[in-house]
């Protein structure tokens, strides 16, 4: 069930007109901060509009600021848009112990946000890391998820591994001797002393990296699926672009530069090193699935986070409700980026038929 995202989108006096360009006014004026206490950690969030409740959840390396472009058009279709920086982002908490971020963290960190903001249900949208949240949000309290729409990572229904056998040992095997993006963050320390080393290039790196244009560009010939030859280093496979790729302003990535330079990478990768947990903590609900709306985006060169055609094509069968999954030609894995617009008008469709 594929169908086409068809154009919509709101000329707002404070919104972004074009990808890329500044915004008509300075967007820390624009919106709202505020912090909610919610599963025991201060959880920081942007938020404009009234209404039923859209949560916005990021992903790895980034912040609610990725959802720039998203706020004011579901906002002014009626909503209360809200963007969390997620537990170890921003000015939300970071707890210091690894096992402090596991999806039951950061499931009870969605519920909890919800609750704390004053709502009893909502509609989660989640891209990145901040998917499988989204997902596991809606499976585990289909009494607060009220429907789920996901950006980059298709929907992995809970499954059980053979006695002994890790998510993480599956991943090295399927690495066939090479090294992986996922794998490598598993040693603490190591990623984040070569990441923090130099901030810009490493963010700049990874957004030109996974996006379209480093095809569009031809320096790629196809989507980066985080493999890579053992004894290089990740930051060695981050490709730097001459100019910044028209979505991304000078503004924009001096922001995530900011952000970064202040929390460091080390609570973000701390998602990964609980990726082997997951199984355990999900094991409850082997055998059950979402029921909920549900709809799916995904761009034509995004590899990064299992977009197989096996996998996008399963999700009609796990997803009895799904209400689309959209495929954005030539788009890469920062879909709400490189893509506003697209995906502002199927999100908006979407909730429009809640």
């Amino acid at each position: 069930m594929v169908r086409k995202a068809f154009w919509f989108y709101f000329t707002l006096v404070l919104a972004v007109t074009i990808p890329g360009r500044a915004f008509a006014q300075p967007i820390m004026e624009q919106l709202k901060h505020g912090t909610v206490s919610a599963n025991s950690i201060d959880i920081h969030f942007v938020e404009q509009g009234e209404g039923p409740l859209v949560l916005f959840l990021h992903g790895f390396p980034e912040s609610w600021y990725s959802w720039r472009h998203q706020i004011p058009a579901v906002a002014e279709a009626g909503y209360r848009a809200v963007a969390l920086d997620m537990r170890g982002y921003g000015r939300t908490s970071k707890p210091e112990a690894i096992g402090s971020y596991s999806i039951s963290h950061l499931v009870g960190d969605v519920i909890g946000a919800v609750a704390a903001l004053g709502h009893e249900r909502a509609v989660i949208v989640g891209h990145d890391w901040g998917g499988p949240v989204a997902w596991y949000s809606a499976l585990m309290r289909p009494d607060v998820v009220q429907a789920v729409a996901v950006l980059s990572v298709p929907f992995s229904p809970p499954a059980s591994l053979p006695e002994g056998v890790t998510l993480n040992d599956l991943m090295a095997v399927n690495a066939g001797g090479r090294n992986y993006y996922r794998l490598y963050f598993q040693e603490p320390g190591v990623a984040e002393l070569e990441l923090e080393a130099d901030v810009r290039r490493s963010m700049l790196g990874f957004l030109y990296s996974v996006s379209g244009d480093i095809i569009r560009d031809g320096l790629h010939s196809h989507g980066w699926d985080g493999h890579f030859p053992m004894g290089e280093t990740l930051a060695a496979q981050l490709v730097i672009p001459e100019e910044l790729p028209p979505w991304l302003s000078e503004q924009d990535l001096q922001f995530y530069v900011d952000e970064l330079t202040g929390s460091g990478f080390r609570g973000g990768i701390n998602w990964y090193r609980n990726i082997s947990a997951i199984p355990e903590r999900l094991a409850p609900f082997v055998g059950s699935t979402i029921t909920q709306p549900a709809l799916y985006l995904y761009g034509e060169y995004d590899l990064i986070a299992g977009n197989t055609p096996a996998a996008v094509g399963a999700l009609p069968a796990v997803l009895p409700d799904l209400r689309g999954v959209i495929k954005l030609d030539g788009a890469g894995h920062w879909l709400q980026q490189e893509r506003p617009d697209e995906v502002n008008g199927a999100l908006l469709e979407f909730l429009s038929e809640l």
